[in-house]
């Protein structure tokens, strides 16, 4: 896993898609969605990490373009 898009792909699979509009928001469920993955045993731990990484960068650098952080 190396992008968002990948991440995106993972949860297609599992028949999530994501779409609000809103980058952060989207994110944030993506993240969630993640979690919950994982719980339920769907996601290698090596993958859910992964996930977290990415999703988290990209969280960071959507706060900063917008000020907030």
């Amino acid at each position: 896993m190396k992008s968002i898009y990948d991440i995106q792909k993972l949860l297609m699979k599992y028949g999530t898609v994501i779409y609000i509009g809103d980058r952060l928001a989207d994110l944030e469920l993506m993240e969630m969605e993640m979690r919950e993955l994982y719980k339920s045993q769907f996601v290698s731990d090596q993958d859910f990490q992964m996930a977290m990484l990415l999703l988290r960068q990209e969280m960071t650098k959507v706060r900063k373009a917008r000020g907030e952080g």
